[in-house]
Parts: C-alpha cells; structure tokens; sequence
C-alpha cells in the first residue's frame, strides 16, 4: 500500500469512527419507539434542513451530477438541477409545516403510512398496508444501491474483493443506525453534509488550477458544440451533438415532484421541534442544494479540461465519468501528506453522500416492518422495551435483506434509484398534497392514489415507454414519474367524488389543522 493510500485510509476511517460514536452516544436517547423512528420531534432547523437534503442527495450529488456534466454537457443536468431546486423549495414551502402539524394532531403519527391512516381514521388498515407495502417494495433495493455504491468505493480504492468491501460498509452503517435511530441518522446525516460541502469546495478550486486556470476551463467547454447551450446535448468524446426538445426538458424537470413523496424526507417535516422553525430549514436547504448542485456540476465541467490537459485520465461513457472525484483526489493525493489527507475528505464525502441516504432509507423500511405492519396491521402487542428490541431487528433484517440484493457487484440494482424516485413520488406525492390541503378527500381516494400511482409507474417503465421508443413516439417516452403523478392525482379526485365524503371527525381534524396560523 502506497503512503498516499495509507493517509487517505487514515481519513476515511477517522470519519467512520466519528459516526459510529455518534450512533453509540445517541443509543441513551432512544427510550421510546418514537425517539427511535422520530426523534421524539426534536429536531433543530439546521439539522431538519441538512439532514433532509443530505439524506436525499445521495451519491448522485458527488457522482452522478459531475459525471453527466463532464460527459454530455449542461443540458441534461441543469434542467434537472432546476426541476430538483424547484422541488426542493415547494416541499418546504407547502408540505412541511403543514404536515409536521397535521401529523401530530392525527394521532401523532411518527411515520408516513400512520399519517395516512390517522388522517382518515382508517381502523381497516387497508391504507397503512398499502402505504408500508408501497416503501417496502421501493425502499429494500434502493437501501441495497447505497450499500453497494459504499462497496464498490471501498473496493476501488483500497483494492479488496467487493464483496467484503460492501460488507464492512453496510455493518457500518447498521451499526450506528441500529444502535442511534432516527437521531443518530439525523445527525450523521448533518455531518455527512458537512465532509460532503467540504469535498466539493476542495475538488473545484484544485481542479480549476490544475486544468490551467478558469479561462482554459471555459475554453475547453466552447470547444465542444452544444456543450454549454441549454437545448443541446453534447458528446464530451466524440464531440456529437443532438436538440434536448421541450418533451426532454419537461421530463427531465418532473424529478422535483419526487420530493412530495420522498418518506425520507417527509419524516424530516415531522419531526423538527417548531413549525414556525420551519422557514429557517427552507432556506438552509435551498440555498445549500442550488449552490451544491451547480458546484457539482462544474467539476463535470472543469474535470472535462483536466482530462484534456492530461492531468486526469478521459472517461469514454457517462458511466466510467461518475468516477471523476476519485480521480482528482487520487490525483491530489500525489503531492505529499497533507494533500493525501484532504483527498481522503473527498473520499469521505462520496462516501457520506451514499451512506446519508442509505441510513434513511433503511428506518424508514424499518419502521414500515415492524411500526406498520407487524404492529399496525398485524396488531402484534409488545411493551416499550420489546418494541425497541423489534424496532432495531428489524433494521437488521432489512439490511441483511439488502446485502443480499447487493451481493453481486455487477447487478442493475443501481438502476432501482430513479424508478424507486418516481414510484415514491407518483404514489405518495400526490397523496400526501391532497391529504394536507383538500378537506373533501377520502379513505377511497387516498387509496385509489397510492394505488394508481404505483402501478402507473410499472405500466410507464415496461409497457408504455417501450411501444412509445419502438414507434417512435418521443411524448410516451417522458420519465414515468410525470405522467404517474397526474394519474394519481386524477384518481383521487375522481375516487373522492364518487364515494362518500369524510365522516365529521375527520374533517374537524382538518379544520384544526386549517386554523392554526
């Protein structure tokens, strides 16, 4: 092992054992299932609003943006950038101080299918079964992806077998989600967003130097047609450039509406301490997302120069691109002990954007198991300390479940994210708008959204976008989240209208909700 490698380990590892005592000192805290799945609503503006966004970025911030970028251009990433701003913003505008009130006052739920249940005084079960049927089946792979992007960092970097590379994160990241919670989770996640600021300040200012300077970046991007123009796409390689047509764009754009439904993020709303806090959050996030995404996107840009100047090695796929940040830090790291040591933040930080996510997302599947199902549906009976004891087996077995999924390094279990995103956003998205701000929505029509919704998702993705690629038919091929949510949307209004409205106590909870200023 090179002495590079020694000090970039040193860094990563320092950073994984802060975490894990993190986890270890927030253990204490969780006394209830509540403070297990929510903090006991406890949450402080800066860590609601850091927690939120660095739990939904995931790898995607560190690598996908920056790999796109460098490969196809600015099209393709800022109008997803934009569509991801936008909705980020309209979350915190519209949902959060509403739902964290409202969840509260229904019953206070401490997950999204309990609000949903408690929101119509559904003693059937029939919407937290559907509800915490619809986060299994999208939640359980994509916690398997973020294992499996820790794994595949582990193994690139340090050079070991993948599959111990993945185990050793994925206990990691258990370890201290089992142990802490919700809290612990929270409060890595601040951290995590913290190393990963840190990194993408650190990476463009290097790489503006090492590629000659701000005037040779731009250069280079001129050179290539349709690299910088907004409706063009652009071949970093091949120097090929196509239209990104308005049915491109406005698929592209349909990301933002993923957050009305993202569990992950919702539970966030739910669980910060004051709702008139809650303006703080919104502005922390948005502006830490806008400045973080652009960032990301110029080291796309400037590391396109850097291969072009020969610093870094030239990435033929979008794919192989995404490895970008690990081939500047590699890079960094050639210049002596403390560089070494800054590049190991970088490292850091790509990781800490995955495993931000991954601890997320694994409460929330969690909570769907052992919160919803086992003791909501199923009407299992255990006291406090039993149901602690479930709560953090069932985190366990969920991750077992996911190491599984994740075992075979070479798997499309990646390409879960985006289909996870839209399923989320289709069949809670536009759910959870109408619960929040519709009084004469019902039991049927929740259930008839989330139901729609979902499966549009699959019908989309496996029957529609295929006849609409192999006809030609460019309209049918928008990402399926888009026309998801409209069905969705469509299906509770018309579900709504046809059955009987909301019995008096229901709409009385509304009312209180409504009055509150």
């Amino acid at each position: 092992m090179s002495s590079s490698l020694i000090f970039i380990s040193i860094s990563i590892v320092a950073y994984l054992a802060i975490i894990i005592v993190v986890g270890i000192l927030y253990s204490k805290r969780n006394n209830s299932v509540d403070e297990f799945y929510l903090g006991g609503r406890k949450l402080g503006p800066l860590v609601t609003a850091m927690s939120a966004e660095a739990s939904d970025m995931s790898s995607y911030l560190l690598m996908g943006l920056p790999g796109l970028a460098y490969f196809t251009g600015l099209a393709d990433v800022t109008w997803t950038v934009i569509g991801l701003a936008v909705g980020t913003y309209l979350n915190w505008l519209f949902v959060a101080k509403r739902l964290r009130r409202y969840s509260e006052i229904a019953g206070n739920a401490i997950t999204v299918p309990d609000f949903f249940a408690n929101r119509f005084h559904d003693s059937g079960k029939a919407l937290l079964c559907i509800a915490a049927a619809v986060i299994i089946v999208f939640f359980v792979p994509y916690t398997a992806s973020g294992f499996a992007a820790c794994g595949k960092l582990f193994s690139t970097l340090l050079g070991i077998d993948y599959i111990p590379a993945m185990l050793v994160s994925a206990a990691v990241i258990v370890l201290y989600t089992t142990l802490g919670g919700f809290l612990a989770a929270s409060i890595t996640d601040l951290i995590q967003s913290i190393v990963m600021t840190i990194a993408l300040v650190v990476v463009v200012f290097f790489g503006i130097h090492a590629a000659g300077g701000w005037n040779n970046v731009l250069e280079n991007a001129r050179s290539i047609p349709g690299y910088l123009n907004m409706t063009h796409t652009a071949n970093a390689i091949t120097h090929e450039s196509g239209r990104y047509g308005f049915i491109t764009i406005l698929s592209t754009l349909a990301w933002g509406l993923g957050y009305f439904g993202m569990p992950h993020i919702l539970l966030r709303f739910m669980a910060i301490d004051d709702p008139e806090k809650v303006k703080h959050s919104r502005r922390i996030a948005t502006v830490w997302v806008v400045i973080s995404m652009a960032v990301a996107i110029l080291i796309g840009v400037v590391g396109l120069a850097m291969s072009k100047a020969g610093v870094i090695e030239t990435f033929e796929t979008s794919s192989a691109a995404e490895k970008i940040m690990v081939s500047i830090a590699s890079y960094l790291s050639s210049f002596g002990v403390l560089p070494a040591l800054i590049a190991g933040v970088i490292l850091a930080g790509i990781l800490a954007s995955t495993m931000s996510t991954a601890d997320s997302q694994l409460l929330a599947a969690s909570s769907s198991v052992s919160q919803n199902l086992l003791g909501g549906v199923f009407g299992l009976k255990l006291s406090e300390k039993a149901t602690m004891i479930v709560a953090r087996l069932t985190v366990i077995a969920i991750s077992v479940i996911g190491v599984f999924l994740a075992r075979d390094p070479d798997s499309s279990v990646f390409g879960i994210v985006s289909f996870a995103w839209a399923g989320f956003g289709a069949a809670f998205g536009p759910t959870m708008l109408m619960c929040l701000f519709w009084r004469r929505m019902n039991k049927a029509g929740a259930l008839a959204g989330m139901i729609s919704g979902g499966a549009m998702v699959f019908i989309w993705e496996y029957v529609i976008t295929p006849f609409g690629k192999s006809h030609g038919i460019r309209v049918l091929t928008v990402y399926e989240l888009l026309p998801a949510f409209i069905v969705a949307l469509i299906a509770i209004v018309i579900a709504s209208l046809l059955t009987a409205a909301p019995e008096k106590s229901v709409t009385d909870d509304f009312d209180k909700v409504s009055a509150i200023r």
